[in-house]
């Protein structure tokens, strides 16, 4: 989707919605910015943001024109921005792939503005039992948690939530993450052959993905 032509739509998706909260001109860092598709994506929704990035990898490269690149093991590295200088965090599909999140959350507090927030998303339990993709298109997308070898552990969001509150942050909200439109586009899907459109569409069908959202008190 480009949200350059949506934008009076951002409330069709979870993580859109999150996005255009964000104050004018204001500050967003995206932790495990990996291919920087979704910052694409979130710089066409809101191009007066000022952008920030962090991942162990990453091709910054690909990222917005002015976003800021760090590389770095959010297990082990701090963050070179000042403390208290993000309006918003996005961490979208990193926490599964880490043994320890005590780093990553306290950095996340650290550089948060009071009343700043942040936006967690992580497959939903129900993964676990997923059928994988079957026959030519077995291995082609990741439907059981197991499917992608990088995921490390489930985050149940009920332990995130526990978690953040230990490092000074409240729970704002939480839920199933969806995009309406792709999630209401499957039953058109049901009876065509397999392909990256019809499991995108079937995961916002079926809720794959659950959201954490996380404030630092005024």
């Amino acid at each position: 989707m480009n949200w350059t032509y949506l934008r009076p739509c951002a409330w069709v998706d979870t993580r859109t919605r999150f996005v255009a909260g964000t104050p004018p001109g204001g500050t967003l860092l995206d932790l495990g910015s990996s291919d920087g598709q979704t910052l694409g994506h979130m710089a066409e929704l809101r191009p007066d943001l000022h952008f920030f990035a962090t991942d162990m990898a990453g091709t910054p490269e690909h990222y917005p024109s002015g976003c800021q690149f760090q590389r770095a093991d959010l297990e082990r590295d701090q963050l070179p921005w000042a403390a208290g200088s993000m309006d918003a965090i996005t961490c979208m599909h990193l926490v599964e792939h880490l043994r320890d999140l005590t780093l990553l959350l306290q950095e996340a507090a650290r550089l948060l503005k009071p009343g700043g927030r942040i936006y967690f998303e992580t497959p939903h339990p129900k993964t676990l039992t997923l059928a994988s993709p079957r026959g030519r298109a077995a291995g082609t997308f990741t439907l059981n948690f197991f499917d992608d070898p990088t995921h490390v552990r489930l985050v149940a969001i009920g332990a995130l939530a526990q978690q953040v509150r230990e490092v000074g942050l409240e729970v704002a909200d939480s839920g199933i993450s969806r995009n309406w439109l792709f999630a209401a586009s499957y039953p058109l899907y049901v009876l065509l052959p397999a392909s990256r459109q019809k499991f995108t569409a079937r995961v916002h069908w079926l809720g794959w993905s659950a959201y954490l959202i996380a404030r630092r008190p005024l």
